[in-house]
């Protein structure tokens, strides 16, 4: 399929902009802050907590929708390469996903990189997961229906967290849902060659986050930074993996799903033709973005028997 033309205007805009890798992180966050955004769709409730994480407390964001509950929920891990972006840039494809699957939505502002190198983010993710499950009925939810999602590097934490739950022994997960995550550090694959320059998300710009991501080169081999590497797929819960034609990430996203079906993993795998990465949640920008924010809200309510 063609590049498709709101795929092109955004690249266009994205062009004036300086290259991430140029930045220093601070300066690349403030940045990412300042995109104008829309605002997404009213819900029932919106509410703000910080919860206990690994020895520091978790900021939150509970979208609840409209309905007597208790809610199945959610628990959505924002992009940003570890490095940038929060629960604020993530509003709108929160309220999204709130509305579209019917469940509380649970906004994580996990710890950034530099600062909190592999596996501090992660951990973080983990503990807010495990929280939700135990303490949903005080947010009107259903700790018994617990998924997991995020877009790009909250993706791959996302997969990250369903490794851990499966072999920390819980709290049991129900769904991964899944926006062209990243599933290995590699760059080798066929997508990474044809859309590494020149489609928004570059090759430079991942090999700057991997930097500031891990402590050490020998973290880029475990599993938890990056599951392609992981062994045993089985066990994990079924998962939903959508992916853009014109990005970079596109083939591990696939073959991170590939593998999952081959372990025995209940999976779909959806490209989007003609999209870049970055397209999830952003309903104003991309037409088909409110097809795959439905296609998730119907995988969602399937995983969670509503």
């Amino acid at each position: 399929m063609p590049l498709d033309p709101q795929s092109k205007a955004v690249l266009e805009q994205m062009a004036a902009a300086p290259a991430v890798q140029t930045l220093s992180p601070e300066q690349a966050r403030a940045n990412f802050e300042a995109r104008p955004r829309e605002a997404g769709p009213q819900v029932a409730k919106v509410e703000d907590r910080r919860i206990p994480g690994p020895g520091v407390q978790v900021p939150v964001r509970i979208y609840t929708p409209a309905g007597q509950g208790p809610f199945p929920v959610l628990l959505w891990f924002h992009g940003g390469g570890w490095v940038l972006g929060s629960i604020n840039s993530q509003d709108a494809a929160c309220r999204n996903l709130t509305n579209a699957s019917d469940c509380v939505v649970v906004s994580v502002e996990y710890r950034l990189a530099p600062e909190a190198k592999f596996p501090e983010p992660l951990e973080d993710c983990y503990a807010a997961t495990s929280w939700v499950a135990k303490n949903a009925s005080t947010f009107n939810a259903d700790g018994s229906r617990v998924a997991v999602g995020g877009a790009s590097a909250g993706g791959n934490l996302a997969a990250a967290v369903a490794l851990m739950a499966r072999d920390r022994g819980g709290p049991p997960l129900v769904h991964q849902l899944l926006a062209y995550p990243v599933t290995d550090g590699n760059m080798d694959t066929e997508s990474h060659k044809l859309f590494g320059v020149g489609y928004g998300l570059t090759r430079k710009a991942m090999e700057w986050y991997w930097s500031l991501y891990l402590k050490e080169e020998a973290d880029a081999a475990s599993p938890l930074a990056a599951p392609m590497r992981a062994e045993d797929l089985t066990g994990l819960p079924p998962a939903l993996v959508m992916t853009a034609e014109f990005d970079p990430l596109r083939d591990e996203g696939e073959a991170y799903a590939a593998r999952l079906e081959q372990a025995g993993v209940p999976t779909t795998c959806i490209r989007y033709d003609g999209l870049i990465h970055g397209f999830f949640g952003r309903l104003a920008d991309f037409d088909k973005a409110k097809v795959a924010v439905a296609d998730a809200g119907s995988a969602l309510k399937a995983a969670f028997g509503i």
